[in-house]
């Protein structure tokens, strides 16, 4: 969404209600924002944001959690704006700078003006307090010249930026025409926005695919183009916004409906925003130990193939002493001998074997015999290595498919908390989490609820509990399920563990099926086709000493072959794939 001048405007329509009103509280959620509250025969929240991407004003019925010590330039406003009354809300033209004047009283308790100038100009967007001569208290950022083509520092005079484009606003329908058919442009999207001050390309498509005009200049789509800018910024008439994306002009609005839109779209993005930022910091350590543990695997699995003549060795030492009585080994150490030709006595053909004929066959046969003993010794530790690793990739995996499969914050919280706990992950990883986590996260008191938040369903009058993450799976398996209950998990695929609820019975062959269908629906084999399923008493689900969460071993199973199924609408709607 471009937040232009055309926009703009009509938030400066909307929020002349704010006229009159008192500012009561100035706080901060971030270094780039400020909230104004304000009471005029109600309460009111004024929104400022200056990020680079996100950058608009607007009112907002949504609460953030404030900075415990907001910037300077906020302590600043609090000094001199806070009880004073708003005297006048105001933007010049089609600019994106948005004018909000005050009066207050000063120390020696005179009337006096002060304006809050929010300029909205991407990058270079900024929030200055001014006082009655139009001289700059105050900057959120302050610039001295060098940085951009003005100066923003205090003491300084305010002025505008340069702007070289066309005043829509001061100009009529013929020279608004004239400008655009005298310039070098063709089309209509590329032309308008490039002649006029803050008239967005975006809005043009909409009034070009919204009045059915071909793209092209001429001067019956201009006639009809500027007809619509001018209704668009008319009080009283205005803009609406149709698919989220696409701006109209209406003559239908609501009281403050062009607010709430942006309120509600701007927090639906920004919390799309950072749920994304926070999983992708969490995909990173993942990916960074799933790289580490790879790298790992694979000098595990170079060693272990380095001893696949460990057997050769033993054989060598063992013709050597067999053979030793044929030999005069001076007579080998005269000549040099570093190869014998020996039989194997179990081929019954001819093998040669190196020998260092400095020293005795018994030495050789000795060497060969250590050799052997080492290679056997390293390959016993590997395959205890390669084992444990696997099971520590398996593990990461299944952190990456519920990673992948959350669909909340809450989901991610829980994958950190899971990760925090494992010695797997470095220091410096769960430095760089902690560093970077969802800054308005809120520590959990207990694990409880996170704990008791997995699915729950009913198949056949039967209870069924689907675990949505490792913890909650161990959680289902250990604490919630009873010994007799049936529990259920795809053979050898990440997924959740189930629990069938069987309160003393034994459920029908059919029941089984359709529950062992929503174990290969939540599992990574969701999307294949006759998934096997294990299934057994919990009874005979054990959970070894010190294994990761979600890792069990089970016995007395037997395994059935289904089509993954949802089956029935489930109380929570999302499904997480699991370990």
């Amino acid at each position: 969404m471009a937040f232009d001048g055309i926009i703009l405007k009509n938030i400066t329509n909307e929020l002349k209600e704010l006229i009159n009103g008192k500012i009561n509280k100035i706080q901060q959620s971030s270094k780039d924002n400020l909230t104004l509250s304000i009471y005029n025969q109600r309460p009111y929240n004024l929104y400022i944001d200056i990020s680079a991407n996100n950058y608009r004003v607007h009112l907002t019925n949504h609460s953030e959690k404030h900075l415990q010590t907001p910037s300077n330039f906020c302590m600043v406003l609090r000094k001199y704006i806070t009880s004073a009354k708003i005297t006048n809300i105001y933007s010049i033209g089609l600019e994106r700078i948005l004018y909000i004047e005050f009066e207050t009283y000063n120390e020696m308790n005179d009337l006096i003006k002060r304006y809050l100038v929010c300029e909205l100009m991407g990058k270079y967007s900024n929030i200055l307090l001014l006082n009655e001569h139009f001289n700059i208290i105050d900057a959120l950022k302050k610039f001295d010249g060098n940085d951009i083509s003005r100066d923003i520092m205090p003491g300084r005079h305010y002025s505008l930026p340069n702007d070289t484009k066309n005043d829509f606003t001061k100009i009529n329908e013929s020279e608004f025409i004239n400008i655009i058919t005298n310039s070098e442009f063709k089309t209509l999207e590329t032309a308008i926005p490039s002649l006029f001050t803050g008239i967005s390309k975006l809005y043009i498509q909409s009034l070009i695919n919204e009045l059915k005009l071909s793209n092209t200049i001429s001067d019956k789509a201009l006639k009809e183009i500027y007809k619509a800018i001018a209704d668009s910024i008319t009080a009283g008439k205005g803009i609406n916004f149709k698919n989220n994306y696409t701006i109209i002009p209406t003559n239908n609005l609501k009281k403050f409906e062009l607010n709430d839109f942006l309120d509600n779209f701007y927090y639906n993005k920004n919390k799309i925003d950072d749920f994304n930022n926070y999983k992708s910091i969490l995909l990173k350590i993942l990916n960074n130990t799933l790289d580490k543990i790879t790298s790992k695997l694979l000098n595990i699995d170079e060693k272990i193939k380095s001893t696949a003549n460990m057997n050769d060795l033993k054989l060598y030492g063992e013709l050597i002493l067999a053979n030793i009585y044929q030999f005069n080994e001076k007579e080998l150490e005269y000549n040099k001998i570093s190869k014998l030709t020996l039989l194997n006595y179990y081929t019954n053909e001819n093998i040669e074997i190196a020998i260092d004929f400095t020293k005795s066959l018994s030495k050789n046969a000795d060497n060969y015999f250590k050799k052997y003993n080492k290679a056997k010794n390293t390959l016993k530790v590997c395959k205890i290595q390669q084992e444990e690793t696997n099971k520590e990739l398996d593990y990461l995996q299944s952190l990456l498919y519920q990673l992948d499969n959350a669909t909340s914050i809450m989901d991610l919280d829980d994958i950190y908390n899971e990760i925090n706990e494992q010695i797997l992950f470095t220091d410096s990883a769960l430095k760089k989490i902690k560093k970077h986590q969802n800054p308005n996260q809120k520590p959990k008191k207990t694990e409880l609820p996170s704990l008791t938040n997995y699915i729950k369903t009913t198949v056949d009058d039967y209870q069924v509990l689907i675990g949505k993450n490792n913890k909650q799976n161990d959680y289902l398996t250990k604490t919630v399920a009873n010994s007799e209950d049936i529990w259920m998990h795809t053979k050898d695929i990440q997924g959740s563990h189930v629990i069938l609820r069987t309160n003393g019975q034994t459920p029908k062959i059919s029941t089984i099926e359709k529950v062992a269908s929503l174990a290969a629906y939540y599992s990574k084999a969701r999307f294949s086709s006759h998934v096997p399923v294990d299934y057994t008493q919990v009874k005979y689900v054990k959970k070894p000493n010190g294994s990761v969460p979600g890792y069990v071993i089970y016995t007395n199973n037997k395994t059935i072959h289904v089509t993954p199924s949802s089956l029935l609408t489930t109380e929570y709607t999302y499904p997480t794939i699991l370990y």
